[in-house]
């Protein structure tokens, strides 16, 4: 019995960069970002004529248009940064964690305020968010650095991993961005404790983050009530977490039907941070959770990538990296089904939001370009 192939084979003898890449990329998690920005693509259908409708926009497709062109870019920036080696990886994410650093700072000056928050520069029309792309630079970086430790064990590296961490912290809270400040922390926390935690560092994050927290929730007001719209909603408005459990509860199992959802015509960030519930009432139960279990075999995949790789940096940067996709995703389907406090963060490849589409398409470019070949192959020291 003979066999064909239906496309041509690469030859073991085809040493090129591309036949490189091709070989040792994880084509699953190409291919799970590659859904989750055709759901998008799907989704701005739904909610976008809805959201441009209540803010103002003459053209119904305002939304849609711009979700198709941000889709195009955080894939375009996520298989180009699967190019770079992990030497070319950690040199790209320095310049990247600076320049957005010193962005976050320019941020505190000039930079446009939204709902309470200063976290946006604009610019001809655009906004950027700093933020978004600093997290997996930062973590990166980290990652590197805490290596360190096993070839020059004398030497500060995990001071300096925590000052920057600081520095990137701090500048977050001033902003204030407590979601991110959050999310960033975990992932910290995951990439220190891949790296090899010590217990002395256990004690200080732990009470650490106890202290701030506490802080934060009787000093900044708006903390304080965001919380208390899950412990205690009573006395509180909390208009879009009631809107968000009335569309999923009218979603049933199979949904209103595509363009069906009343909903999202009364739902503020439909098209954002409340994305999910408009795709639970038009598409149900079902779809749901096959958007999750898209999300679940991303994270379960690049955990598992990370955890057979041999060098250090790699593995403890690629395990903050999935971390940072996968615990956001996590957060906004929480807020969604009003099991935590609402914290402004997109559903990574879904939402819509130029530099949640940016930010998300390095973090998991940086990720592919650290877990090629899944961790078998050695690519020497660590850069």
């Amino acid at each position: 019995m003979s066999y064909t192939a239906n496309a041509p084979l690469l030859p073991r003898s085809d040493t090129s960069w591309f036949t490189e890449w091709r070989r040792t990329l994880d084509w699953g998690l190409v291919a799970g970002a590659v859904l989750l920005l055709f759901i998008g693509l799907l989704m701005s259908l739904a909610a976008g004529p809805s959201a441009s409708t209540r803010i103002g926009y003459d053209d119904a497709y305002h939304f849609v248009y711009r979700q198709a062109a941000l889709a195009a870019i955080g894939f375009t920036i996520m298989i180009v940064m699967s190019f770079l080696d992990r030497k070319w990886a950690r040199r790209a994410a320095t310049m990247i964690f600076f320049v957005s650093l010193g962005m976050m700072v320019i941020v505190l000056g000039i930079g446009h305020e939204a709902k309470g928050a200063q976290r946006w520069l604009r610019f001809a029309g655009f906004s950027i968010q700093p933020s978004e792309m600093v997290k997996p630079a930062l973590i990166l970086l980290c990652g590197w650095l805490l290596a360190q430790r096993e070839l020059y064990p004398k030497g500060p590296w995990a001071l300096i991993a925590f000052l920057f961490y600081a520095v990137t912290l701090g500048l977050l809270l001033m902003q204030p961005d407590v979601g991110q400040s959050a999310l960033l922390t975990f992932a910290f926390i995951i990439t220190f404790f891949v790296s090899g935690l010590p217990k002395r560092w256990v004690a200080v994050f732990a009470v650490g983050g106890g202290a701030l927290a506490f802080f934060l929730y009787n000093l900044l007001p708006y903390v304080k009530r965001r919380v208390d719209m899950i412990f205690n909603p009573e006395p509180l408005d909390s208009y879009q977490l009631d809107k968000a459990a009335e569309a999923i509860s009218r979603g049933g199992l199979f949904g209103v039907g595509p363009g069906e959802g009343l909903v999202k015509a009364r739902l503020p960030d439909a098209h954002t941070d409340f994305i999910f519930a408009v795709m639970a009432e038009e598409f149900g139960l079902v779809a749901i959770i096959v958007l999750m279990a898209i999300f679940a075999m991303m994270a379960i995949r690049g955990f598992r990538a990370s955890a057979r790789i041999e060098d250090g940096y790699a593995r403890t940067a690629a395990a903050g990296l999935f971390t940072l996709f996968s615990l956001q995703a996590a957060v906004n389907i929480g807020v969604n089904l009003a099991v935590l406090p609402p914290t402004g963060m997109t559903l990574p490849f879904v939402s819509y939001g130029g530099s949640s589409m940016v930010g998300m398409g390095l973090t998991l470019g940086l990720a592919l370009a650290l877990v090629r070949g899944e961790g078998t192959r050695s690519r020497g020291q660590y850069g």
